[in-house]
């Protein structure tokens, strides 16, 4: 090859009459194999042979299937699983128009879907048997006349856990919930909340079937299309223009966390090995009482005291607003109007309880995001005379709601 460069160069100067030294530098190499030598594999598994530099266009040798993709966490871990260059199987139920958005999730060929039935265990075998990482989100908040609280937050997930270890699949992720225990305490619902406790046995169930599955617990999740901020926006949820909460909302204290940042804790649980087994809790970072979230939600909505009337007070002392829960479940158990039923009422007057010692979101590498900074935008659509068209300046920034340090709330639920 040097040879070659060499009686290259001199013909080139040849051709030059300006009489310039030209000076080739002439480097040797070493003998490399045959380009057109197939290279040894490191191993047979498509899943595991990588293409590309990275990005959607390419392939991480991750082969996901993502049970619950077409609801609102599923959405975005989808979105961030086909960023980082992972090939998604998606199950799905229904119609398939709920499914096909997260088509563009991934490049052409990386997302593919398949239908299925959480009591179907052929359908869930065929779903998982190509695939090394599974993330199950199937959840229900409320009970139908198909599926109870057990069939899918305890029967389902184990399904899906044991289909997984008999077919070799790598990791498991498994999305439960924050404060869940056997027995939940009782605030409205008689026996308490039968949501939290199907959480509990749904983990018990899924630890059994695949030891080393990774468990996530969330608190509430807001963003795009929730079930938190537009829970509380909606007018269903309100008393005319008052809103009723569980001792005013003052004695209970939430730790929401944004959707974004509770996908990529999924996401990073999957490749990080050293996940595997762990149980993650799912918080944002900070804490605050219940009645200081929901009075900020009104002052964004620009529903306020002053402008609009707003107020909000004790439900104990209010059996219509009860009453008018019990009916909307009653009348529509498929979707109730707003999202207003009981089981949501009980699970609203729990305050999140973060166990020490267990790691979090921040133990993933996540950077938690402030609810300051996204749920402005997120109630924009929400305000009150959305088409009068303000001056610069002519309603004021509300004040972010107080935040509750670790004293103060233990002083709170010492009084209480």
């Amino acid at each position: 090859m040097a040879a070659i460069i060499l009686t290259r160069n001199m013909q080139l100067a040849k051709h030059h009459s300006s009489g310039v030294v030209g000076v080739v530098c002439v480097r040797g190499y070493a003998a490399a194999p045959d380009a057109d030598a197939p290279r040894p594999l490191r191993t047979t598994n498509p899943a595991a042979m990588k293409r590309g530099t990275g990005g959607r266009s390419s392939f991480n040798g991750i082969v996901a299937t993502v049970f619950g993709a077409s609801g609102f966490v599923g959405r975005y871990v989808c979105n961030k699983l086909g960023k980082s260059g992972t090939q998604m199987i998606l199950p799905y139920r229904g119609d398939d128009s709920d499914i096909n958005r997260l088509k563009v999730c991934g490049d052409l060929g990386q997302v593919l879907f398949h239908f299925y039935n959480l009591e179907d265990t052929r359908s869930i075998r065929e779903a998982v048997k190509y695939s090394n990482v599974v993330i199950n989100l199937v959840g229900r908040d409320y009970e139908t006349k198909n599926f109870k609280f057990k069939d899918v937050n305890v029967n389902g997930a184990a399904r899906i856990a044991s289909i997984c270890r008999d077919a070799g699949v790598d990791r498991f992720i498994h999305l439960s919930s924050l404060n869940v225990e056997p027995n939940p305490k009782a605030l409205y619902v008689k026996g308490g909340s039968k949501w939290l406790k199907s959480k509990y046995e749904g983990e018990l169930a899924v630890r059994d079937a695949f030891p080393n599955a990774t468990i996530i617990r969330p608190a509430d999740i807001y963003g795009s299309e929730d079930r938190f901020l537009r829970y509380y926006a909606h007018i269903w949820r309100r008393q005319f223009r008052s809103m009723p909460l569980w001792r005013k909302g003052e004695h209970t204290v939430k730790q929401p966390v944004f959707v974004s940042d509770v996908a990529q804790a999924i996401i990073n649980a999957a490749k990080e090995p050293d996940s595997a087994g762990r149980v993650y809790q799912a918080v944002g970072p900070k804490r605050y009482q219940l009645s200081e979230l929901v009075d900020w939600f009104h002052r964004l909505m620009r529903k306020d005291q002053k402008r609009w009337g707003y107020q909000r007070y004790d439900m104990r002392w209010d059996p219509t607003f009860l009453l008018k829960a019990k009916l909307t479940h009653w009348i529509c158990p498929g979707a109730p109007v707003g999202g207003l039923h009981p089981e949501r009422i009980e699970r609203e007057a729990i305050t999140d309880k973060v166990i020490p010692g267990v790691p979090t979101l921040e133990d993933l590498g996540v950077q938690l995001t402030n609810m300051e900074d996204q749920v402005p935008w997120e109630l924009r659509p929400y305000r009150a005379a959305l088409y009068y068209d303000a001056e610069l300046g002519e309603f004021e920034t509300p004040n972010p709601p107080k935040v509750i340090g670790a004293r103060e709330e233990l002083r709170l639920f010492a009084e209480a």
